[in-house]
């Protein structure tokens, strides 16, 4: 803040909220000076915060905590003007913080910042959080392990994803990290296809999405499996994604850039002839949240440091026909990239 020039920071995005403050409950805001911190609530989360916050006073509230802020930073001796994060603020969210204000100060008090100063915190794990994401991932790993099990024709889309969120839970998820996708047959061409009541077929790919939440902290992985014997365009389509993957996750390493691994995996495609077929990035960052920084897609300059996490998800959709994609999490280390998700990759059939 000091660098930055500024005299106060309000942070409203929940997620940087639970990460510089530790609260998890679903309304706060956080007003931090170069001297103290606050965090306002609502009496709903009055035990909550108490147990929860240790690096900031609690204030509970009647009205929106992120006014209260407001009003508190501007409260502050020597406040010149405050930064917020204006990607996680609305026009409308401004306007009404800015009335709030003494008019004075209403123009320029409240700055955007030019790129958010929690976020490029949350880019490096630290040790704990290494360690809760990695127990994230291998939960994911032996879910798709017992799904396999349960894996067979006819037996509806739902009726897989449902196993694997109950599943979860059982081994101490406190949810998923997004809406299960479950897409077979055809369907499987749908990059986000959503399970639905359609029967998994005799023949086929089965797509598998998924990923837990523990600790807060997000797991995010995919495998594709084939019930009955796959024919030779659908070998040889998974035998490329599979390389295309496994050559992008040999490119993690520090100092990598982003826009070079995802070149290490579309240009595996582009030599099969199936580059057209890859309508997405090769991967982004998780933690806090399922989708952070860094993306790793074409033309990226981010560049890898340890600490970050990035998943690597190639695949190949032709609609009508079918689709294939595999994805694990890979851990940026000191010395290239750890895989987080060693889950069989093998192709399967069923």
């Amino acid at each position: 803040m000091t660098k930055a020039g500024l005299t106060g920071l309000l942070v409203t995005h929940l997620p940087d909220v639970r990460y510089l403050a530790g609260f998890t409950g679903s309304s706060a805001a956080l007003g931090v000076t170069r001297r103290r911190s606050r965090l306002f609530t609502d009496g709903r989360y009055r035990a909550q915060a108490a147990e929860e916050v240790q690096s900031a006073q609690v204030e509970i509230v009647s009205g929106a905590p992120a006014i209260a802020a407001v009003q508190w930073l501007a409260a502050q001796p020597g406040a010149d003007f405050t930064g917020f994060d204006p990607t996680h603020t609305t026009v409308a969210e401004l306007t009404h913080l800015r009335i709030e204000l003494p008019s004075k100060l209403r123009r320029t008090f409240l700055a955007p910042l030019a790129a958010s100063m929690v976020e490029s915190l949350r880019l490096i794990k630290e040790a704990h959080e290494l360690e809760l994401i990695s127990t994230a991932a291998q939960i994911g790993c032996d879910l798709f392990e017992h799904i396999l099990t349960v894996i067979r024709p006819g037996v509806p889309e739902v009726e897989i994803a449902a196993e694997l969120e109950y599943q979860a839970r059982l081994r101490g998820a406190e949810g998923m990290s997004f809406e299960t996708i479950v897409a077979s047959g055809e369907r499987s061409a749908l990059p986000h296809g959503k399970a639905t009541l359609a029967p998994l077929p005799r023949k086929g790919f089965v797509t598998l999405d998924f990923g837990i939440i523990r600790e807060g902290y997000c797991s995010d992985m995919t495998r594709t499996v084939h019930l009955g014997t796959p024919r030779s365009e659908e070998r040889k389509a998974y035998g490329a994604v599979l390389e295309a993957q496994e050559s992008a996750v040999a490119a993690v390493s520090p100092g990598a850039g982003c826009g070079d691994v995802d070149e290490a995996a579309r240009s595996v495609l582009r030599k099969a002839g199936m580059a057209d077929a890859f309508s997405h990035s090769t991967g982004h960052g998780v933690g806090l949240e399922i989708h952070e920084s860094p993306r790793v897609g074409a033309g990226q300059k981010t560049k890898l440091q340890p600490g970050m996490v990035v998943t690597i998800e190639p695949g190949v959709y032709w609609p009508g026909k079918f689709g294939v994609r595999i994805e694990d999490m890979v851990a940026v280390t000191q010395s290239g990239g750890q895989v987080l998700t060693p889950a069989p990759k093998a192709l399967i059939e069923l």
